[in-house]
């Protein structure tokens, strides 16, 4: 029983974007089952508040959680980040790779800027941090490495152009490493969270188009807490493809034959909502 409830007991889990949303959610469940946690971020407020709600979920004092203020964006910020923290606790057994933005609107409107640091972001900020763990990780002969994408990795959403190609850049990379890091003995999961009540989701909705506020209203909001012990369970049973509830588990499964009916159905949503206007 005790062995069960602290399955991670000692092991060290880094998690970016791990102030907030999923990633401080994941963070915590790790800290509850006794891991050692660094928690990365860019807001040193939010950090420092993080960081105390972590620690009142130890289960030992041994356990340490560190956290470390860095831009997932600037590859010097990150990998400086990740060599404190492998010089602090270790070798990572887990890289949960949580930082993301999303800026939702219509295309002509939305920014260059927009476009190149939600790359930036999501895609090139999950990139750095793999290549800085990388080498302990091989060295050490194990990890497990898991790239939070989206269901708009899946298949592109209206409104969303800046956002689901950087998603479906993270599927790419995962897919390619998988079979790359295996007999290096490093597992990489690939997560395809639904809509979250997160921070950021209160931010996207501020600039979501109407069309597309119909279009994702039809799924249901998970809470971080449901996404976390769903990615904790896909951990422990080393899945690949990590996809909370019944829709993402079939549009996981089958998004290349869904996506005509879904694309008739996104559009009929869209013209009854600009009939309406």
């Amino acid at each position: 029983m005790k062995q069960a409830k602290y399955r991670f007991n000692q092991q060290h889990g880094i998690i970016t974007g791990g102030s907030s949303g999923i990633g401080k959610a994941v963070a915590k469940l790790l800290v509850q089952q006794g891991a050692n946690v660094t928690i990365i971020a860019r807001n040193q407020e939010r950090l420092n508040l993080a960081q105390e709600e972590l620690i009142s979920f130890k289960v030992n004092p041994q356990q340490n959680i560190l956290a470390l203020k860095a831009d997932v964006s600037r590859q010097e910020e990150i990998t400086s980040a990740l060599e404190t923290a492998i010089a602090h606790l270790e070798t990572p057994d887990m890289l949960i790779t949580s930082a993301g933005i999303a800026i939702p609107g219509y295309f002509p409107e939305i920014p260059l800027e927009v476009f190149n640091q939600t790359m930036a972001v999501n895609y090139f900020g999950t990139l750095y941090a793999i290549r800085a763990v990388l080498p302990a990780m091989e060295t050490a002969g194990k990890g497990h490495m898991v790239l939070i994408a989206s269901g708009a990795g899946l298949i592109g959403l209206y409104g969303y152009s800046a956002y689901s190609p950087s998603k479906f850049a993270l599927r790419g990379l995962a897919e390619s490493l998988r079979g790359e890091f295996k007999p290096k003995g490093i597992k990489v999961s690939l997560v395809y969270p639904p809509d979250t009540d997160t921070p950021q989701l209160v931010a996207e909705n501020k600039t979501k188009p109407l069309p597309t506020k119909a279009i994702t209203a039809t799924a249901k909001t998970w809470s971080p807490e449901g996404v976390a012990r769903e990615i904790i369970q896909g951990i422990i049973t080393n899945k690949f493809a990590i996809a909370p509830g019944l829709e993402m588990t079939i549009l996981d499964r089958l998004h290349s034959v869904l996506r005509p009916l879904l694309n008739w159905y996104f559009d009929q949503i869209v013209q009854k909502f600009n009939n309406n206007q």
